[in-house]
């Protein structure tokens, strides 16, 4: 399938002051498993069903390759059951009159496939979602899991070229998810199949996508892979969105956490435009290194074991920190610790909640305001 293109698009509902997606721009490659991430309320699955035809767009344009599939200025629209599209929802939404094999089967019957062909294309995808021994069962028959793996390969049988899912995994336990995430990961690897994703757990964003889009309140934030997500935010939203524990965000206004804390950073750090420092709680480390910077002694507030990893919650004035670590604590509730950050693990954030590179501040141009595109000025 060619790529899916969004420009300039925006939905607005009548009673609602604001835009539930505002003037969003966002290119899905072909083949790409992509996460539309963000709280709820966000955008998220508006987008999504705008992708998929369910609603109108009050502005912009959507194209799938070179074929526009809605433009509000040329007034073109083109139905759901003729994008080429298949859409998993959250409820499943399986027939329960129907056997598994007949709800699989499905789609296949509308586009009059002969027999032969269609039990083919029923039993592979059965057996590549090992779920050929339900064959004969109905939904109500089975575990949440298992009508997972049934809506899903209803959607995979009639091979659509872009498989959109909206909080397909929410109505599992723990461990089911699990499961289905890595599931999901195989069957891309294996289909090949262009996926928009929409969730607002953000571990499932990170395991599962090539590609994260994060929203906020209708805006599209930052759009990258996983782990430049994580390592270069683009905003104190995004840095503070993804990340568990989340990070440590210290105001340098709150003078009982700043006061000697700017002064130890100051010789490291362009702290002339930072309102708020952020760093994560893997970064900060209990021995000293070459490329560490001193944030003084924290006093030990208390250990949280998560099972295989410990919490430390540490005071800097009346901040509170959190520490990650995999190595079980030998301080005890009450210490006072001296502790290091890695110069590159610290993110300065201006009063807007823009990040900018800490290690090269270019001034605006004379065609850009100041505070303007602070992106520009991140690392690549």
């Amino acid at each position: 399938m060619p790529d899916i293109t969004l420009t300039n698009v925006s939905k607005s509902y009548a009673g609602h002051g604001n835009a539930a997606v505002d003037s969003l721009n966002l290119t899905i490659a072909d083949g790409e498993f992509m996460c539309l991430l963000g709280p709820s309320g966000c955008g998220k699955t508006t987008t999504l069903r705008m992708i998929a035809g369910l609603e109108h767009l009050s502005d912009g344009e959507i194209a799938i390759g070179h074929r526009v599939v809605d433009s509000v200025s040329t007034s073109t629209f083109v139905p759901p059951e003729k994008r080429g599209l298949g859409l998993v929802f959250q409820s499943y939404a399986l027939w329960p009159h129907m056997t598994v094999e007949r709800n699989i089967d499905f789609g296949l019957r509308l586009r009059k496939l002969p027999e032969a062909e269609r039990r083919a294309k029923v039993n592979d995808v059965m057996e590549k979602l090992r779920i050929r021994d339900y064959a004969s069962r109905y939904p109500a028959q089975l575990s949440g899991g298992q009508q997972q793996r049934v809506a899903l390969a209803r959607m995979l049988a009639v091979n659509p070229g872009i498989l959109l899912l909206d909080e397909p995994l929410s109505n599992l336990d723990a461990a089911l998810r699990l499961e289905m995430r890595a599931e999901l990961r195989r069957l891309h690897e294996e289909f090949r199949t262009t996926i928009v994703f929409v969730t607002h757990d953000q571990w499932e964003a990170m395991t599962l996508a090539t590609t994260i889009a994060v929203m906020n309140g209708g805006r599209l934030q930052q759009v990258g892979a996983p782990d430049d997500i994580y390592s270069r935010p683009v905003n104190r939203f995004v840095a503070e969105f993804i990340g568990n524990p989340p990070i440590n965000m210290i105001s340098l206004e709150n003078k009982s956490a700043a006061e000697g804390l700017a002064g130890r950073l100051s010789d490291h750090l362009p702290l002339a435009d930072a309102a708020v420092i952020g760093l994560r709680p893997e970064e900060i480390s209990l021995v000293a290194s070459p490329d560490a910077v001193p944030l003084g002694a924290l006093r030990l507030e208390s250990i949280m074991p998560t099972g295989g990893s410990w919490i430390m919650e540490l005071s800097l004035g009346n901040e509170r920190l959190f520490h990650a670590t995999h190595s079980r604590p030998a301080a005890r509730p009450g210490d006072m610790i001296s502790c290091f950050a890695r110069r590159e693990g610290l993110y300065l954030f201006d009063a807007a909640g823009q990040r900018f590179d800490t290690t090269e501040i270019r001034a605006p141009s004379a065609a850009q305001p100041a505070g303007a595109d602070r992106q520009a000025l991140l690392p690549a």
